[in-house]
C-alpha cells in the first residue's frame, strides 16, 4: 500500500512548536524548491505498486531528501537520522509539515531507501535535474543579453551549427569498503568462517555426536608465521597457500557431511550467503594453485562483498583498486553517470556511446570530444572524424612542417588539455568532498545507488551556484545602471 501528497508546501506553512517561522533563504529551503519533487513522487509510486498490504511506504520525498542530506553532511545513517530530528530545516526538506523532536524512521530505513530507489531512478532523476538547470541558466542567459545595451542586437544566433558544444569524458574507480586483498589473507578469513559455521551446524547434536577437528590453533599459527613475516619468498608463500587450501578444503567437506544431518535454514541468512562466497573462494584459489595463474575470471577478494572486483588502475601508490568502475560525462559543469561496472572493462569502448548519448539529451553531436590518450583509438578517431567531432590529443602522423601550423597545433593540444581539467575536479570534488572515495555499502545494489546519489548531489550544488551566480550578475548590473545615471550630475558638481 502507497499513499503520497503531490502538494508542495510553501516554507511560511510550516508549523514550528515556538511560533516561528523558517527562513526563505536558508539552503535547504532554496534546494527543496528548485527539486521537482512531484515528478519523481509519480515514478516512485509507480514502482512501488503492489498487494495494497502491510502499512504505508514513505514518500520518495523522504526517501530521496533523507540520502541527499546523508551525502551532503557527509554523515553516518544513524547521525543523519539524529540531525534531521534536530532542524527544522531539514525536516521541512524532507516533506514534514510539522517539527516534530522524535525520530523520524529507524537509521536501518536507509537500505530499504537505497533499494527501493536504485541506480536506474537516480540517473532518471540527474537527468530531469540537468535538463532544468541547463534550461534555467539559458533562460538566465537570455535575460542578462536583453538587459544589455542595444549593441547586443546585432548579435544573430541563426548559425545552423552541426556540432554544438564540448563534452568532457573519463573513467574512475570508487573503491569499496574492503581491506587490500592477498590470496593468503582471503583464504584465512574464509577458514574462520568456515569453522564459525561448523560449530553452528554442530550446535544441535552437541553431546550426541563428536565434534569434527578443525585444526584451527594450529591453522592460525601458520598463517600468522607468514603474515607477519616482512619479505616472504614465493616458494614459503606457495607452501602456505597450500596448507591453508587444505585446511578450508577440510572444513567444507565437514560442512557437507553436517549438512546430511543438520539443515543448513538454521544458519542466519548472511552466513548462508558467506558459504557460497567461501566455496567459491575454495574453487578460484584452488585453480590458481593448480595451474600456477595469479588471475582468473571474476575473481573474490572479499566474502563479506563477493561482489567486488580488483580493478588494476596503474597509478602509484595505488595500482590495484577494489570497487566499482565508472565512467562519466560532464557537460557544462553537469555530470552524468554514463556507466557503472563491478567488472574491469576498457572504457575506450564508452565513447562512442556516451557520444550518442550526448545526442540523445541535446539534439546533436559534440563539436569536440575531451578525453584522455587512452580513448584516442583508431575506432574513436574514425567515429568522430565520421560526425565532425574533434577528439583531443594530437592529430595522428607526423607533425607539420609549417612551424605556424605546428605550434597552432600544440597550443590546440595544450588548451585541450586545459579543458579535460573540470571532469578530473569532479572526480575530486566527489571523492575528496563527497563519499567516492571510499563506498560504505555492503551490498551491490545499495552501493550502486550510493554511487549516483554521490552524482545527483553534485549537479544540485552546481545548480545552486549557477543560481548565485546569476543573481550576482543581476545586481552588479543594476549598481552599473545607478553609477551611469548619476556620472552626469556628479560631473556637473564639480563643475560648479
Amino acid at each position: 500500500m502507497y499513499k503520497h501528497s503531490l502538494k508542495q508546501l510553501e516554507f511560511e506553512d510550516f508549523n514550528l512548536p515556538f511560533d516561528g517561522h523558517l527562513r526563505s533563504d536558508n539552503r535547504w529551503v532554496k534546494l527543496a524548491k528548485f527539486i521537482p519533487w512531484d515528478e519523481f513522487e509519480i515514478a516512485y509510486s509507480k514502482s512501488m505498486a503492489g498487494s495494497g498490504l502491510g502499512p504505508p511506504a514513505m514518500s520518495v520525498r523522504i526517501a530521496l531528501g533523507a540520502l541527499i542530506i546523508k551525502e551532503k553532511l557527509g554523515t553516518s545513517d544513524e547521525e543523519t537520522v539524529e540531525q534531521i530530528r534536530e532542524n527544522p530545516y531539514l525536516q521541512y526538506f524532507i516533506g514534514f509539515k510539522d517539527y516534530s523532536d522524535e525520530e523520524p524512521f529507524h537509521p536501518t530505513m536507509f537500505v530499504h531507501f537505497r533499494k527501493r530507489i536504485g541506480k536506474k531512478a537516480i540517473c532518471e532523476i540527474i537527468e530531469t535535474i540537468n535538463q532544468k538547470a541547463r534550461e534555467s541558466n539559458k533562460r538566465s542567459n537570455k535575460k542578462h543579453k536583453n538587459d544589455d545595451d542595444g549593441d547586443s542586437g546585432g548579435c544573430s544566433t541563426s548559425e545552423e551549427q552541426t556540432n554544438k558544444g564540448k563534452l568532457l569524458i573519463d573513467a574512475t574507480c570508487t573503491p569499496a569498503d574492503i581491506t587490500f586483498s592477498t590470496d593468503l589473507k582471503i583464504l584465512n578469513e574464509a577458514r574462520e568462517k568456515s569453522e564459525k559455521i561448523i560449530a553452528i551446524l554442530h550446535g544441535p547434536h552437541r553431546g550426541h555426536l563428536k565434534r569434527h577437528r578443525t585444526y584451527r590453533k594450529k591453522a592460525r599459527k601458520e598463517f600468522l608465521s607468514v603474515a607477519k613475516s616482512k619479505k616472504v619468498s614465493q616458494g614459503k608463500l606457495r607452501k602456505a597457500i597450500r596448507k591453508q587450501l587444505g585446511y578450508l578444503g577440510r572444513n567444507l567437506k565437514t560442512i557437507d557431511a553436517l549438512s546430511q544431518i543438520s539443515s543448513l535454514l538454521i544458519l542466519e541468512k548472511r552466513l548462508y550467503k558467506i558459504l557460497f562466497a567461501i566455496s567459491e573462494v575454495y574453487r578460484q584459489q584452488k585453480w590458481m594453485y593448480d595451474h600456477g595463474e595469479k588471475r582468473i575470471d571474476d575473481r573474490i577478494v572479499s566474502i563479506y562483498q563477493p561482489h567486488v572486483r580488483p580493478i588494476k588502475r596503474g597509478k602509484p601508490g595505488s595500482s590495484t583498486e577494489f570497487g566499482a568502475k565508472i565512467s562519466a560525462s560532464l557537460v557544462d559543469g553537469y555530470s552524468f553517470l554514463d556507466r557503472l561496472s563491478w567488472d574491469a572493462y576498457n572504457e575506450t569502448l564508452d565513447l562512442v556511446g556516451q557520444a550518442e548519448a550526448y545526442r540523445a539529451r541535446f539534439g546533436f553531436y559534440p563539436e569536440s570530444i575531451h578525453a584522455d590518450k587512452i580513448y584516442r583509438t583508431r575506432n574513436n578517431i574514425r567515429f568522430c572524424k565520421k560526425h565532425g567531432i574533434r577528439l583531443s590529443g594530437p592529430a595522428l602522423g607526423r607533425p607539420p612542417a609549417d612551424e605556424e601550423k605546428r605550434i597552432a597545433a600544440q597550443k590546440q593540444v595544450r588548451q585541450d588539455e586545459l579543458d579535460r581539467i573540470p571532469i578530473e575536479g569532479k572526480f575530486g570534488q566527489g571523492k575528496r568532498r563527497f563519499s567516492l572515495s571510499k563506498i560504505m555499502c555492503k551490498l551491490s545494489a545499495t552501493s550502486e545507488t550510493a554511487i549516483a546519489v554521490v552524482f545527483l548531489v553534485m549537479n544540485l550544488e552546481k545548480w545552486l551556484q549557477s543560481i548565485f551566480f546569476y543573481l550576482f550578475l543581476l545586481v552588479h548590473k543594476v549598481q552599473c545602471r545607478q553609477k551611469r545615471v548619476n556620472l552626469p550630475l556628479l560631473a556637473a558638481m564639480n563643475a560648479l
